[in-house]
């Protein structure tokens, strides 16, 4: 059995919707099915892409929860996912915007080699960034997500990336980890990690480079300065680092 891939999407404007179509012939050759998580506002903005993307037999498409909280909504593109398919099919979970990038990009082929070499014995596998991957990135995006990372090796002894971007697990285990998940903004994402992390495997990887100078069509060296110089950019790290290292330290101290 081929594994799936799952993707939340947003975009009320429109302007990645490009980049969610022009992925999907590619990812029908490496999944048996996407299934998408529409949020509420793309769905009211975009009836076109929603009707193009019902149209697809390889697309499977549900409507994210109504609430306002990110976290929320990607629960429900999660949910639906691990409600439908085969308990034992690995699931892709991921953000269209990095598959997109990464599929058109020097690192096609060694994602590829990736994720077509996992069987069950390996999952749930969380596909971190490497030292090249975060180079990459504005030194904000890793001086503020190393924090949590700091904090997590002290309490739990494990180098874990809990805002992580890719994470292959069973529809099984993630139905397992889904009713015990209890907070609503990106530090949910941790919490997952949290939940596995007795059983976790990880690799670095480096095809989680920086997606956005791609998706924007900007110079990275230029971007990356304007986002290391960005006061509300640090602004946007920390109000979901900072939830992290609370929910982790609370973790610990309660003995979750």
């Amino acid at each position: 059995m081929r594994p799936a891939i799952v993707l939340p999407f947003h975009d009320p404007d429109g302007s990645a919707s490009i980049y969610l179509q022009s992925i999907l012939p590619e990812l029908a050759m490496l999944y048996d099915c996407a299934y998408i998580g529409i949020s509420p506002t793309t769905a009211r903005t975009q009836p076109k892409l929603i009707e193009q993307l019902r149209a697809n037999d390889f697309v499977r498409l549900s409507f994210r929860s109504a609430s306002a909280l990110i976290g929320d909504q990607f629960l429900s593109t999660f949910e639906h996912a691990a409600t439908t398919s085969p308990s034992n099919q690995i699931l892709h979970l991921c953000f269209p915007d990095r598959v997109a990038f990464i599929l058109h990009s020097e690192h096609r082929a060694a994602f590829i080699a990736d994720i077509q070499a996992i069987d069950s014995t390996q999952t749930p596998l969380l596909f971190q960034r490497s030292d090249a991957a975060w180079r990459t990135h504005p030194k904000n995006y890793f001086e503020t997500e190393q924090m949590a990372m700091q904090v997590g090796n002290l309490l739990y002894g494990r180098s874990l990336d809990w805002a992580w971007c890719h994470l292959a697990i069973q529809a099984r285990q993630l139905a397992e980890i889904l009713p015990r998940i209890d907070l609503h903004g990106l530090e949910m994402l941790a919490q997952m990690v949290f939940l596995l992390k007795d059983r976790l495997k990880t690799q670095d990887v480096d095809w989680l480079a920086w997606e956005d100078p791609y998706i924007l069509n900007r110079d990275a060296d230029e971007l990356r300065r304007k986002r290391e110089n960005s006061m509300a950019e640090n602004r946007k790290r920390l109000a979901y680092v900072i939830p992290t290292i609370q929910f982790l330290f609370d973790a610990e101290a309660n003995d979750v």
